[in-house]
């Protein structure tokens, strides 16, 4: 009975490396490096604005260094890799890996080279454009992009992750002494920005999914909403969110944090 259990204890040992090996292919094969700086530099871009808003000149004039604190690569890097792990923990990835290290390598790459563009305000205005237009004609890419923002509920986790990361930014900036409301009063804020948010997040899933996706064979687009659909696909969908927003909502506290102590003459 002992041979027994020291056979299986070592076999557990053996499978912890390759199950951590599978989860740090699969954060490979989706470009979670790539992807972190892109959101990276839209959080720097974000910041800029929200100093230009709520700063002097003078606190103007060294804000974005806090900002470059506050949006660091490798912290960022290192939360999302964390929670993605821990939420993936027991996921059979095999159907997974197979489908982003063989023909989903496209479509991961086309993502990330969309999300990059979107970077340049008048790609996103041209993408708008471009969707309507194919809406309009009834394109097929048009009902695939509305499978898929069904299918893995985009809108509504996203307008969640945004308002959550909001509510941090409220937190943050109220901890810092740059706003005086109450935790009652910050959420009817948060709320009253639903349906707006709600439709401009709308707007950017269906621009931003038909253009990194209409370039796809029909074929690869269909086995990518079929993969998603699937149990494995389902939970990678929600331990992908579970990573991102967990790290939304703390840069938005410290951004919120960083912006309250700047306007007191301190630091982060």
């Amino acid at each position: 009975m002992r041979a027994v259990l020291f056979a299986c204890a070592a076999l557990l040992l053996a499978a912890l490396p390759l199950r951590a090996g599978e989860v740090d292919r699969l954060m490979a094969a989706l470009h979670f490096e790539e992807t972190v700086a892109i959101m990276r530099a839209e959080g720097l871009r974000y910041g800029g604005d929200v100093g230009d808003e709520m700063l002097s000149a003078v606190e103007r004039a060294r804000w974005d260094r806090v900002v470059g604190r506050v949006y660091d690569a490798d912290r960022m890097l290192a939360q999302v890799q964390s929670r993605f792990a821990q939420a993936m923990d027991g996921a059979d990835t095999g159907a997974l890996l197979g489908f982003f290290e063989g023909q989903g390598a496209e479509v991961v790459a086309l993502e990330i080279a969309g999300r990059r563009a979107l970077l340049d305000d008048g790609t996103e205005a041209a993408a708008e454009a471009r969707y309507a237009e194919l809406a309009a004609a009834d394109a097929p890419i048009v009902r695939h992009v509305a499978t898929l923002i069904a299918d893995s509920d985009l809108i509504e986790r996203n307008v969640a992750g945004a308002l959550n990361a909001n509510l941090g930014f409220y937190r943050g900036l109220a901890d810092g002494g740059g706003l005086d409301l109450s935790e009652q009063e910050m959420l009817a804020e948060i709320w009253a920005q639903e349906p707006e948010m709600r439709e401009e997040t709308r707007d950017w899933l269906q621009a931003y999914l038909t253009m990194a996706y209409q370039p796809l064979p029909q074929e690869v687009l269909e086995a990518y909403i079929a993969l998603y659909r699937s149990a494995e696909g389902q939970q990678l969908n929600h331990a992908l969110f579970v990573a991102f927003d967990a790290m939304y909502e703390e840069l938005s506290y410290q951004l919120g944090l960083a912006t309250a102590l700047t306007m007191q003459g301190e630091d982060l």
